[in-house]
């Protein structure tokens, strides 16, 4: 059983396919994170509109079901017998990833990369590299074919 990180991006998109491949016919969970819109602006400091936030966050539920049934989708069209599931970010989404993979039980996490360089990593946050460095199990780092491409021809220069 693995659990696959799951937005909706092109790198996502990578990652389920590799993950199909690389776990072919094993149970998956393609978990999709939100996060609460109050807890969004507390993060970036607040606006100040008054805002029907239970709208807002029935909108971001709904958005993160999608994608994760989008996720399971692809996970099965590439060969993983899997599920979607949700999960509210109450402390990061990393964190939320790594609690579905504890419930579950999980042999392996499974996330794309963005390939963002160190500089712009460090100051956006890296789920991946949270999770790497945070799990209590193997993680699959799973880079999309633009980033792969570009770590290859960086690896023929050296």
């Amino acid at each position: 059983m693995i659990v696959i990180a799951y937005d909706g991006s092109k790198d996502a998109k990578a990652a389920v396919t590799q993950a199909g491949k690389l776990f072919s016919g094993q149970r998956a969970t393609v978990v999709t994170v939100w996060q609460r819109f109050v807890d969004t602006m507390a993060r970036v400091g607040g606006i100040g509109v008054v805002l029907d936030y239970q709208e807002i966050d029935d909108a971001a539920e709904k958005n993160a079901a999608e994608r994760a049934d989008e996720g399971a989708q692809l996970a099965k069209l590439a060969g993983l017998d899997a599920v979607a599931k949700t999960m509210v970010a109450e402390v990061g989404v990393a964190d939320a990833i790594l609690e579905v993979a504890v419930e579950l039980d999980a042999d392996a996490v499974v996330t794309g990369t963005r390939g963002f360089g160190s500089v712009k990593s460090t100051m956006l946050g890296s789920v991946s590299h949270q999770l790497t460095h945070h799990s209590d199990r193997p993680v699959v780092v799973i880079p999309s074919p633009d980033v792969a491409k570009e770590r290859r021809e960086h690896l023929a220069h050296i």
